[in-house]
């Protein structure tokens, strides 16, 4: 059946004419899904159990509580956190790219979407940036000196040479990983005016130019890991190019020329290769999680996030944005979505088809900004209830969980938990202030 649905505007109608009727049977009795007793309408929509406003400042307060450990909130520097903020002893590993990075993000924009009032916020996100350039970065030597790491172990200051962890060797960094902290590093340099984060984030981009290679219908511009010391890669596509790209328009954009060719190169090849390849096999979206490896795991949240991007520039990026954003969203609802709940909702990738909350948050946001900048309503249903579901892992006092699914269930990996969820439910409710309220 998944292989038919989500292609037209019927399609859509008919599951959610399906999906309705199951649900009505579902909420015709007691139900809790994630931290909450479940809430449904007559019709068997699921709806927030607080607003998303009280939800998000409640899982906020919780964070701006938490205790630091070398001057960093522990959540800044580990993983596996529990929910009494300490962290999970048999889960030493850790993703400080993607977590502060993704964090970083999540902070800014709470910040500026709730009246740039608390300076706490900002606290926070320079906390996240301090740890990246500080403690995260490979040695000054090899194919890719200092440059952000993709894995490491919790509480380190810094983290060792060999600190590669989960699908990581020791000596391995993931490109892509580089290219979220630093572009996070970029936004964090333009609020704050600290020079040492526009630093690395050049650092960064220049090696990144330095490793470049012509992208082809079987390899990325970088493999998805690589030896820093030798270059060696690892796995010829990573997926996740957007944030790369990103990072190369905004320093192109502060004036560093240099950027300019890159950025040019990496948009032809995710515009002809990368984008028309999620309407065949998918080869080009495979590999973007730390701790897998497998050379042919497509995920959605590459995807999802290139949506997002189309959205935001249009036509100044793109003059098929719309067309291939919907490339992009088929391919994924073709692929990572099933009901929980009564509720479509979107897994992380073909191994782990389950709404994780990164994945489940960022499918819904995508659809959100997709619907907000097309004018059309053909998916804004759909993000609403994905966004609905995402809000069930926050607990009455602010702690959130990892995963919805899992039932009730507080802390666990933070990028679920907190740092890759916030600004999805900032760019939904941006989209659709209404949400909010």
């Amino acid at each position: 059946m998944k292989e038919h649905l989500f292609t037209t505007r019927r399609s859509i109608g008919n599951f959610l004419a399906v999906c309705t009727a199951s649900l009505l049977a579902i909420s015709s009795g007691a139900q809790t899904i994630g931290n909450h007793a479940a809430v449904y309408d007559k019709r068997g929509n699921l709806q927030p159990w607080t607003s998303w406003r009280d939800a998000l400042k409640r899982e906020v307060n919780w964070y701006l509580k938490c205790p630091a450990t070398n001057g960093y909130p522990n959540f800044v520097a580990m993983t596996f956190m529990r929910d009494d903020y300490n962290p999970r002893l048999d889960r030493p590993d850790f993703i400080p790219a993607t977590q502060n990075g993704m964090g970083i993000i999540s902070y800014l924009k709470y910040h500026a979407w709730t009246g740039r009032k608390d300076p706490k916020l900002i606290e926070i996100a320079r906390a996240m940036g301090d740890y990246l350039v500080k403690e995260s970065l490979t040695p000054d030597e090899g194919k890719y000196p200092r440059f952000p790491r993709s894995t490491g172990i919790r509480l380190k200051f810094p983290q060792p040479p060999d600190c590669g962890s989960q699908a990581d060797q020791p000596y391995e960094i993931q490109p892509d990983k580089g290219g979220i902290a630093a572009y996070a590093l970029v936004l964090l340099y333009e609020e704050t005016q600290d020079e040492r984060y526009l630093k690395q984030a050049l650092q960064t981009g220049r090696v990144l130019v330095t490793n470049m290679v012509a992208g082809t219908d079987q390899k990325s511009p970088w493999p998805f890991r690589a030896d820093y010391r030798t270059g060696a890669g690892r796995g010829d596509v990573g997926s996740n190019q957007s944030f790369t790209l990103r990072l190369f328009d905004k320093l192109r954009d502060l004036g560093y020329r240099e950027f300019r060719e890159p950025h040019a190169k990496l948009w032809t090849w995710i515009k002809n290769l990368q984008i028309p390849n999620a309407a065949k096999d998918g080869r080009l979206w495979v590999q973007f999680f730390e701790d897998y490896d497998s050379t042919t795991n497509r995920n959605s949240w590459a995807a999802m996030n290139t949506v997002r991007y189309l959205c935001e520039e249009q036509e100044s990026l793109d003059p098929d944005w719309q067309q291939d954003a919907r490339i992009l969203i088929n391919f994924v609802n073709k692929h990572f979505t099933s009901i929980y709940s009564g509720v479509l909702v979107c897994g992380e990738q073909d191994v782990d088809t389950k709404p994780w909350g990164g994945a489940v948050s960022t499918y819904g946001a995508g659809l959100a900004m997709f619907a907000r900048a097309t004018g059309s309503d053909e998916f804004k249903g759909l993000a609403w209830q994905s966004m609905n579901y995402a809000l069930y892992s926050i607990d009455n006092d602010g702690c959130p969980s990892e995963a919805v699914w899992k039932g009730r269930r507080r802390g666990g990996w933070q990028e679920d938990a907190h740092t890759d969820k916030l600004h999805n439910f900032v760019d939904a409710m941006t989209a659709f202030p209404e949400w909010a309220k």
